[in-house]
């Protein structure tokens, strides 16, 4: 049977339906995942055509994945991150959701204090155990949508859940009917795809959810997780580590629209980031990210990142204020006491110093030699450079000002006794035969000694 396609316009093949296979033993892909060993890249030189939708998006899991992986935040701390995220976000909802736990009093009430905000963006939605007494309370609460785990892959559904592909379905799909019963929207999280027989279970499955759907009048929508971090973003990769393959393949064997499509990821082979923007560029609109990356094990997809690669494929901010990145990494350090490495992009305190000497004479000339783009319009913070045996007066009250953002008023200049002081004591730091550079820490630290409590440690 041919028919025309909504996405490219061209008349398609929609004769095979894949159909679960309800196999007695898991399929653990053994050849590409043996355990003892680095997990394997297959290839199979099978193309998928890319199709960015009109729309894209970045959603939020920091109030819950994040949350799961640091001391639980206060009910302060969310509303003060929401707001942020919200500002971050902007007025078109770039940021368009953030999630939530709705299982003790604390989290309610930090739902309830986020709600009273008034906010369209980010909108709240929540994560929940999927029983019929969750599905009443969200709805109960006001809130429309809500996730709910559906782990696909053998690894979960014969070892973990004890169960057949069949028996697993079945239940999933009972639950998924509670959900419409209570008039939920259920957001279907595929725990493990990576792992996942794609076209075995997956598929077949996420079939079944959009032919209860359309029945329901209720939407429903598929995050695709990469729960391992396995995924792999290059072409001709074969199912199912292949970031593009799953995408296109959710799209074109299971109509699953691209605004319904969210890509969930970690980042444990270091491939979080550019995961996240191969499921946009083949076809997922929403991206689910979490603030400074905080999630299970190596991290989640980092927001800030996303925003900067939101930025960069489609040529503008569309009114996000990226500013807030800065506000949100101070906070996280005032406020939580979350240690951010120094070296991360975007927040971390040394992204954007240079400290190789001819590295600091060109950004000394023209910022923009050695900076990645203006720093402090985009972010708010000014590059800098690292103090050695080399740095003059000037240098070092540039440094001082920088480092601690002192506003013009409170600016020291290269006359200050404070600068002076600190040049004698680095001149003697390598007189005495040091050769290494300066670190942050060892400056602050003096610092804080010569000026007598006058500047304090960051």
């Amino acid at each position: 049977m041919l028919e025309i396609s909504g996405k490219t316009n061209l008349l398609e093949q929609k004769s095979y339906k894949y159909s679960l296979q309800d196999v007695e033993d898991p399929n653990l892909y053994r050849d590409i995942y043996p355990y003892e060993e680095v997990p394997r890249v297959a290839f199979n030189h099978r193309r998928v055509p890319m199709g960015m939708p009109e729309d894209i998006w970045i959603t939020d899991t920091s109030f819950r994945d994040g949350q799961q992986s640091v001391e639980p935040y206060t009910v302060e701390q969310i509303v003060e991150l929401y707001k942020l995220m919200s500002r971050l976000g902007g007025p078109y909802g770039v940021i368009r959701q953030t999630e939530f736990f709705v299982y003790s009093q604390k989290d309610r009430k930090a739902v309830e204090k986020c709600q009273e905000l008034g906010y369209r963006f980010p909108e709240i939605t929540t994560w929940i155990r999927a029983t019929r007494e969750d599905f009443k309370l969200v709805k109960d609460m006001g809130i429309r949508e809500t996730g709910i785990l559906v782990s696909c892959s053998d690894y979960h559904i014969f070892k973990k859940m004890k169960m057949t592909r069949r028996q697993v379905m079945d239940y999933y799909l009972a639950t998924v009917a509670d959900a419409f019963e209570a008039g939920v929207m259920p957001r279907c999280h595929l725990e493990d795809i990576t792992r996942a027989d794609f076209y075995g279970f997956v598929v077949p499955f996420v079939n079944e959810l959009m032919k209860m759907s359309e029945d329901a009048g209720i939407p429903v929508k598929i995050r695709a997780c990469d729960t391992m971090g396995y995924g792999v973003p290059f072409s001709e990769v074969a199912l199912p580590r292949s970031v593009p393959g799953i995408i296109y393949g959710l799209q074109h064997y299971s109509d699953v629209p691209s605004e319904m499509l969210e890509w969930h990821g970690h980042n444990d082979f270091y491939k979080a980031v550019a995961n996240a923007s191969t499921a946009w560029l083949y076809g997922a609109s929403g991206v689910n990210c979490s603030l400074l990356g905080i999630g299970e094990r190596t991290g989640n997809i980092p927001l800030e990142a996303m925003v900067m690669e939101y930025a960069s494929l489609r040529g503008s901010l569309d009114g996000m204020d990226t500013t807030a990145v800065t506000d949100i990494a101070d906070y996280f350090h005032r406020e939580i006491g979350y240690d951010i490495p120094v070296m991360t992009p975007f927040v971390g305190r040394n992204f954007n110093m240079t400290r190789a000497g001819i590295h600091a004479d060109g950004l000394l000339k023209d910022a923009e030699i050695y900076s990645i783009f203006d720093t402090r319009k985009i972010l708010k913070r000014s590059p800098s450079v690292l103090l050695g045996k080399a740095s003059g007066l000037a240098g070092i009250a540039y440094w001082i000002n920088e480092n601690y953002r002192l506003t013009p008023g409170e600016a020291v200049d290269k006359k200050d006794p404070l600068v002076v002081s600190l040049k004698e004591w680095i001149d003697r730091e390598y007189e005495d035969g040091r050769q290494t550079s300066l670190a942050t820490h060892e400056l602050e630290a003096k610092i804080e000694e010569l000026s007598g409590g006058r500047f304090m440690r960051l």
